[in-house]
């Protein structure tokens, strides 16, 4: 990984590319500590020492929630929205034929209903947080005072959009993705500063600091693991005579990940479920605080609802991202089979069978990762910053994505290094 990002640095456009990325994510940290006015910071400080979902909501923000700065919001907003459209796309056959039949100009209009689904989001959750903080004393201001507030958090919120987006066409990674694990990386210097103090003064035993630990490098290798893994199917390509030359005869495979969703299912699957909570916050009454307590992150409510979409997202990314009959159809033009099965249409059901069926395995694993070290933090009593497996694989996950783009743009522009250290890496392989 360090070998790419020094060999990135001699390429004059990947290298302002990668500047240009770390110079979104400095604006947007800058951002987080911009306060919203009319806030009280201290009875916010203070409130959020409580933990529990509160923390939970910070994480996405990265710690702008805690401060409810103009970014309060986060790209959570972002997220529902493009959760909606995608859905809409699937059901509705208007929306269907812009994405696939008219090409260009359709995928702009689906990006710019997102958007408008993201300021209609950003509203509605602004004006709940500006009823939840007058409910709590934390904003003590009159209707127009509140009215300020929710529109500078939902134009924070329209910001970081924007702030994602042009990481994405100019920068290098996902640039929603790379926010995300901007505020969580930002959190964990502070976070090791209070374990160390907890360690210190006694509040925390030696022995759940080093389960902990344990913890964290058993995820954080299940998350390569997850993020790496592959079915390898085999393909073999039959020769052809073109002229007084030969193509094809050889044998290769086709990689299909295990994980072929990365981190997008633990995304959405958690701004769908804090989508409600927020909500919520409108009201004051019995009914709201016990439907508050259903929705809590940790809650066994929570837990169900998060492995049933974490599944179901994982199924309906890798249906939008993957296409089998595409790759059969390749395969048939230029003469390639599966040993075993014949070309097209049954090479097309064979490679769907066998996604469905390694999805399956690939997102309860997802799930599991991302519920036990949830499950046993709460075991161990470590509650000085919210660690799960949700924080560990965004970070591991956006990671791995972001150096294999780097090695991708490296190899799609012929660089000799790394081609010279692959070869010299194959070579002391063979010895």
């Amino acid at each position: 990984m360090i070998d790419s990002f020094r060999d990135a640095f001699r390429l004059p456009d990947l290298k302002r590319r990668i500047l240009f990325t770390l110079g979104v994510l400095l604006a947007f940290r800058l951002g987080a500590h911009i306060p919203t006015p009319g806030i009280d910071p201290e009875a916010m400080a203070r409130m959020f020492q409580q933990g529990g979902a509160l923390d939970f909501l910070d994480l996405f923000a990265g710690g702008a929630l805690r401060r409810f700065s103009v970014f309060a919001l986060g790209v959570a907003p972002y997220i529902n929205s493009s959760i909606v459209m995608q859905l809409l796309v699937v059901v509705v056959p208007a929306l269907e034929k812009l994405q696939k039949h008219e090409g260009e100009d359709g995928r702009k209009k689906i990006v710019m209903y997102t958007r408008w689904g993201t300021v209609l989001f950003a509203l509605v959750q602004a004006v709940g947080m500006t009823f939840w903080l007058g409910n709590m004393g934390i904003f003590s201001g009159n209707i127009l005072d509140g009215v300020v507030v929710a529109l500078t958090v939902t134009a924070g919120s329209v910001a970081v959009m924007w702030l994602g987006e042009e990481v994405t066409d100019h920068g290098i990674g996902n640039g929603i993705s790379m926010l995300i694990f901007a505020g969580i990386v930002a959190r964990i210097p502070e976070a090791i500063v209070q374990t160390w103090t907890l360690l210190r003064m006694g509040e925390m035993s030696a022995l759940a600091m080093l389960v902990g630990l344990v913890l964290m490098v058993g995820v954080v290798a299940g998350c390569v693991l997850l993020q790496e893994g592959q079915r390898r199917l085999p393909v073999q390509y039959a020769k052809r005579v073109v002229g007084n030359k030969v193509y094809g005869g050889q044998s290769t495979f086709i990689p299909l990940k295990v994980n072929q969703s990365g981190v997008i299912p633990i995304i959405f699957a958690s701004s769908v479920l804090l989508f409600p909570y927020t909500i919520l916050n409108l009201f004051s009454g019995e009914w709201a605080q016990m439907l508050k307590g259903l929705f809590s992150p940790g809650s066994p409510v929570y837990l169900v609802l998060y492995v049933i979409l974490i599944v179901f997202f994982a199924y309906f990314y890798t249906a939008v991202v993957f296409n089998p009959v595409d790759i059969a159809n390749n395969m048939k033009k230029y003469g390639g089979f599966i040993l075993g099965i014949r070309p097209g249409r049954p090479t097309s059901d064979y490679i769907e069978r066998v996604m469905t069926r390694i999805t399956l395995g690939g997102s309860l694993f997802l799930a599991v990762v991302a519920l036990v070290p949830t499950i046993m933090t709460q075991v161990v009593s470590i509650n000085t910053f919210y660690f799960g497996g949700t924080a560990v694989l965004i970070v591991v996950g956006v990671a791995l994505d972001t150096v294999h783009q780097i090695e991708a743009q490296l190899l799609m522009r012929h660089y000799e290094g790394i081609l010279k250290r692959r070869e010299k890496s194959g070579s002391l392989l063979r010895l």
